[in-house]
């Protein structure tokens, strides 16, 4: 019986987080697009093909995606950057940063 309600709570308990998860990557898309992200870049073919996000998550870390939304100029200069133009910088609350972050985590090949 006390295994069963442990693993009851466990089920829950993953369920909430999996849901907070989700919440989070669903603000992450809406904060792409008012922020007008798809001027730059696009992802599944809308917006900017020239800066295609496709994949992104199998190329670079969360931290790298993380850096290039908070610090745009040091990543190009870091990575040698050469499209033009460059990245903006952005001034986003660490929420919304984590949010875009997850978002941006779920474009894997």
């Amino acid at each position: 019986m006390r295994s069963s309600l442990l693993a009851a709570m466990l089920c829950v308990g993953l369920a909430a987080t999996a849901a907070a998860q989700d919440a989070k990557v669903a603000k992450g898309q809406q904060l792409f697009a008012d922020q007008k992200c798809t001027l730059c870049h696009s992802v599944a073919g809308k917006g900017n093909a020239k800066g295609s996000l496709d994949g992104v998550a199998g190329k670079v870390s969360a931290d790298e995606i993380r850096n290039w939304i908070t610090d745009a100029k040091g990543m190009t200069a870091k990575t040698k950057a050469t499209r033009k133009p460059e990245m903006k910088a952005y001034t986003l609350s660490r929420d919304d940063v984590d949010a875009l972050v997850a978002y941006l985590e779920t474009l894997k090949k």
